[in-house]
């Protein structure tokens, strides 16, 4: 970072914040909902063994291609519900969710990655910034090409917004998540106790409500 300016560091971090959003919250929390915690662990075991050999480099370009292409599939279709979902956030904090749908469908397949762009260009379009561009690998320039549009200037406080923005964005994922695995009959074991734990410990009148639910009267104590 010692030859980078402010705005190319800027853009930088807002670009592994939004990528990050899918590879370190929704994606695990999308499996540990379809599978319970193991969902989640094999998810994670396998996005490591990619940010570890997943290079194209003489190193690891036959043994890393499979690990990279593995990870492509797994996160194929969290990246794209996470796309999705991050111009309503957008709306709700305040920041342009009109753009943010926007840039997404415009800019979604603009990067070597299947999935990046989709959540990348979400974020630039909410925080009406440009990103991609030239970025250098271990010395080595590389040209991705443009998300975005550069209608605000990338400053340390767009830092700031992207960070919100990713909290609020996996915060909702969470709880849409929770509110599909109650209703659903694929309810995971583990977060199946949790919530059989929580109704024998509170209060019956905290959780009637979830007598409300499908399928779910046996937990309720009441």
């Amino acid at each position: 970072t010692d030859k980078l300016g402010e705005a190319e560091i800027v853009r930088a971090t807002v670009e592994t914040i939004a990528e990050n959003v899918v590879d370190g919250i929704t994606a695990p929390l999308f499996y540990a909902f379809l599978f319970g915690a193991p969902g989640a662990l094999a998810y994670k075991a396998a996005s490591t063994l990619d940010s570890m050999v997943g290079y194209k480099n003489e190193k690891y370009k036959n043994f890393g291609w499979t690990s990279a292409r593995f990870d492509d599939i797994l996160n194929f279709i969290p990246a794209r519900l996470t796309g999705i979902l991050i111009p309503f956030i957008a709306f709700f904090l305040g920041f342009d969710g009109r753009n943010s749908w926007r840039v997404f469908w415009r800019d979604r397949k603009k990067h070597p990655s299947p999935n990046s762009a989709h959540v990348e260009a979400a974020f630039a379009g909410a925080l009406n910034v440009r990103l991609g561009g030239v970025s250098t690998y271990s010395g080595v320039p590389s040209h991705k090409e443009y998300l975005g549009d550069a209608n605000r200037p990338l400053e340390i406080d767009t830092i700031r917004r992207a960070q919100l923005l990713m909290f609020a964005t996996s915060a909702m994922f969470l709880a849409l998540g929770l509110i599909c695995s109650l209703c659903s009959p694929l309810f995971p074991p583990v977060l199946e106790g949790l919530l059989t734990f929580y109704c024998s410990t509170a209060n019956p009148l905290q959780t009637q409500w979830l007598c409300l639910l499908p399928s779910r009267e046996s937990f309720c104590v009441v």
